[in-house]
């Protein structure tokens, strides 16, 4: 009868948070802070879970999201004590990994695609197709550095060079990210902020992932064979599921399909 006996020791818990997906802010279906939030609060504080495991396959998006998503883990795991561990699935890159370095320990499968430490920034220009139907853009600003990359309007050079100023900022808040949590584990790779990506043992030797491993071995391994699972996600709501909201999904299902496609998947 040692079900029924209330001193027997419970086998240990583990909370598994999925993170599928591109990242952006405001858009069904994807990965942000305002939708994960209370997912990630749940895992950590139902219970004492013995660790938190991440499910990561993201081909990245949003650096403030993924910014926003990782500061929430790191916070809840040193709040409470909680140990962090993140398994790739298929992708980690760019924002993908930002989530992934967010964890004390990073597992992949060797065919898993990890990295992609950069930043892009990427549109379409239509200047030339409108002055040849005959359109005429007109923009009127109050302030010289109010309209900038109007994809309507011929590219300035002073508008890029601007751009890039941004993005080489958020590119070595990245860097600084990757660094702070992965520390002396990196090894003295020239190419590991360029955004290059690296798959599986290599990304083991340059120090971007811990150990080659997935997520149900590994954990009963560490914490025995009776280890418990609990499963933590974003659910889809009633009209999502009964397709009420088809044409939203089916647009960030192409955006976030380009995301994956980059990397080859």
């Amino acid at each position: 009868m040692k079900r029924l006996n209330p001193f027997a020791k419970k086998p240990p818990v583990v909370a598994v948070i999925r993170l599928q997906g591109a990242i952006a802010a405001g858009t069904r279906g994807q990965l942000n802070d305002a939708t994960l939030a209370p997912v990630i609060e749940k895992a950590f504080s139902k219970g004492k879970p013995a660790a938190v495991a991440l499910e990561i396959n993201s081909p990245g998006g949003s650096p403030v999201q993924s910014a926003l998503i990782g500061s929430r883990i790191r916070r809840l795991a040193e709040e409470k004590g909680i140990p962090v561990i993140a398994f790739v699935e298929d992708v980690a890159a760019s924002g993908g990994y930002w989530l992934a370095a967010a964890a004390d320990e990073i597992y992949a499968d060797d065919s898993s695609v990890v990295g992609s430490i950069g930043v892009i920034s990427a549109g379409f220009g239509a200047s030339v197709f409108l002055s040849r139907q005959g359109f005429e853009r007109r923009v009127h600003t109050a302030g010289k550095s109010k309209s900038m990359m109007d994809p309507f309007r011929p590219e300035k050079p002073e508008d890029v060079a601007r751009l890039k100023q941004m993005l080489e900022q958020i590119h070595e808040n990245f860097i600084e990210h990757v660094k702070t949590r992965r520390g002396s584990k990196l090894a003295d790779e020239p190419e590991l902020y360029t955004g290059e990506i690296w798959i599986g043992r290599k990304a083991k030797e340059v120090g971007l992932i811990d150990e080659i491993g997935h997520l149900v071995p590994v954990l009963k391994a560490r914490f025995g064979e009776k280890v418990k699972f609990r499963r933590y996600g974003v659910k889809r709501s009633v009209l999502q599921r009964f397709g009420a909201t088809l044409a939203q999904d089916a647009l960030a299902g192409i955006e976030e399909r380009a995301e994956f496609a980059r990397f080859g998947l």
